[in-house]
């Protein structure tokens, strides 16, 4: 074994590690000497998100060590930073293994600090985590999860006063708090310094009130309140706020997946808790047609994702993308605040360069700004921040199924989303079309947009070196053409450049450094590259788009475009 790695084993098999800590480091020593490298080969990187891992023993694992130690290196970043006055935290949790005694943990170290802290008193959505951060006027936040990953892991996502996400430059900051704590004895791991307030019944109120004030159309929802609704929570959080707040919209037929419906972090009916796979929503598909229901939506353990299903024209039920629920909503949510005299001169919408340009080719015919940022919710609300006083956010999304509805909430919400996908559901029925008929009329208006989403699991540490192999070599030696289509530009978001390659001209990107490369091909397609921040995976995207003249060609060039995704594939290699 590597000295290095042998050195930080040996170091966690005497106190002040517990022990119980130390008796698991000796059977993996004795007795997974390959789960052993793996834990302790790397420290788990305190990145611009947090942390995320597998939980147990290690240095390269989530446990009571590694949260404490970045807990401290936050508290000491916080304290430097928040010159007048007590500090405060909010601290929240979703449903997974270890995720409230996390949470305590971080609590007592932060209160150790000095930290005031507000810990809610059981599992909360991340988004009314983000909301409280602001209602309570708060320094920063914390919240325990591993969003929608496989049981065995969790996570830590950080948050500043603004309700959202770290970026530059507390991110920076942070890792070099973080990265400062050598050792558990300079964590703070208990202490009354500053007190520990547990909150709850009067932030959920405060929360769903603002929610309730996002409806656009009340009465049509009143009108349809018998929407037949069917909800699945997958083991989580949303299970404590979907329900209220489709009843405080209006809704009274909403039938929630009891198998489903219970916190649980065994998650034990999916092998994903995740709604992007059709796998987790299939009780949900199950009870919806039993029910012959209107629509059915599945939420993330810490509900900040939303998956739905319709039926298509033929009347059998069907999973939308995340692209697809993006489009119908932002199209929703821009024409009908047009219709009721909503819209403002300076209203913008945003997206992820990742997501389908569909929303930038409607925003355009509205004549609304729609600004592309880098994955993840945090950029979205860095441009927030940044035009506060000077541009209206109306709504903001991503293709892995989050979105944003007004900026109360700096991350995205499932909770609002839900509440206002339905009512999207309920204007369509109450304007006689289904949700999937109000899509086709988007595709016919605007194009036929087809996006497809493969992810390549590498795990470990030989998992990490082949995927930043495959990200060089696309960057050494990128492709002339791709499925017989000529590749017109390359982006590469790290270089923060975009080359073109018949003329050899390049230009700049005006985004922060992120790993990730495009392909604009001649044909209209554009294939993503990017390695996932938070999984062992690289992630692959593709777009590709035809005109769309008539609900009756639908099928016809669906398959079309189906046909164009799996060449595509095909002549990658993937």
């Amino acid at each position: 074994m590597d000295a290095n790695i042998q050195s930080k084993v040996n170091s966690w098999l005497q106190p002040p590690y517990d022990e119980a800590t130390i008796a698991a480091v000796k059977t993996l020593e004795s007795e997974h000497p390959e789960e052993l490298m793996d834990a302790f080969y790397r420290n788990l990187e305190f990145g611009t998100g947090g942390l995320r891992g597998v939980m147990g023993v290690g240095t390269n694992r989530m446990n009571k060590y590694t949260v404490g130690m970045a807990t401290q290196g936050f508290a000491n970043y916080i304290l430097k930073s928040v010159v007048n006055g007590v500090p405060k935290i909010a601290i929240a949790h979703d449903s997974r293994n270890n995720s409230r005694y996390f949470a305590e943990v971080a609590a007592n170290v932060m209160a150790a600090n000095g930290v005031e802290v507000y810990l809610f008193e059981s599992l909360r959505p991340t988004p009314e985590l983000s909301f409280t951060i602001r209602h309570l006027a708060c320094s920063a936040g914390i919240v325990l999860t591993a969003s929608h990953n496989p049981k065995e892991y969790n996570g830590y996502k950080a948050y500043w006063d603004d309700g959202a996400q770290l970026v530059s430059p507390h991110d920076k900051n942070v890792i070099r708090e973080v990265e400062q704590i050598a050792s558990i004895d300079d964590v703070k791991w208990n202490g009354d310094a500053a007190p520990i307030h547990i909150i709850g019944k009067e932030i959920d109120d405060a929360y769903l009130s603002m929610l309730q004030s996002l409806s656009i159309n009340p009465e049509v929802n009143r009108k349809q309140h018998d929407l037949k609704i069917v909800y699945t929570p997958i083991h989580g959080t949303g299970i404590t706020l979907v329900p209220e707040i489709l009843k405080r919209f209006g809704f009274d037929k909403v039938h929630v997946v009891e198998e489903q419906a219970s916190p649980d972090g065994n998650f034990p009916t999916v092998v994903y808790p995740n709604p992007e796979e059709a796998e987790a929503m299939s009780m949900g598909l199950k009870k919806a047609k039993e029910l012959d229901a209107d629509i059915l939506l599945g939420t993330d353990p810490d509900a900040d994702r939303v998956g739905i299903a319709v039926k298509n024209l033929e009347g059998d039920w069907i999973l939308l993308n995340g692209n697809q629920t993006a489009a119908l909503l932002f199209n929703y949510i821009i024409e009908q605040r047009k219709q009721k005299g909503l819209a403002k001169p300076n209203d913008f919408v945003c997206k992820t360069v990742v997501t389908s340009e569909l929303i930038d080719v409607f925003a355009a015919a509205h004549q609304i700004q729609c600004y592309n940022v880098l994955t993840g919710f945090k950029w979205i609300a860095s441009l927030i921040h940044s035009l506060e006083g000077k541009e209206n956010f109306v709504c903001g999304g991503e293709e892995s199924y989050g979105y944003m509805i007004g900026d109360n909430v700096r991350d995205k919400d499932a909770i609002a989303s839900v509440a206002m996908i339905c009512e999207m559901a309920a204007f369509a029925k109450e304007s006689g079309k289904s949700l999937f008929e109000q899509l086709i009329e988007v595709y016919t208006k605007y194009g036929f947009y087809k996006e497809h989403l493969i992810s390549i699991t590498k795990k470990g540490m030989k998992g990490a070196e082949e995927i930043a192999a495959m990200m060089q070599s696309y960057r050494t030696a990128p492709p002339a053409t791709i499925n017989g289509s000529e590749v017109l530009k390359i982006y590469d978001y790290q270089t923060q450049q975009i080359t073109e390659l018949k003329s050899g001209q390049v230009t700049g990107i005006d985004l922060p450094v992120s790993n990730v490369l495009q392909f604009v091909l001649a044909d209209g397609s554009k294939i993503s590259a990017r390695p996932s921040g938070t999984e062992p995976k690289i992630k692959f995207y593709f777009s590709v788009c035809a005109p769309l003249a008539s609900k009756g060609e639908f099928n016809t060039v669906e398959t079309q475009l189906n046909e164009k995704i799996k060449g595509i594939i095909s002549d990658m290699k993937l």
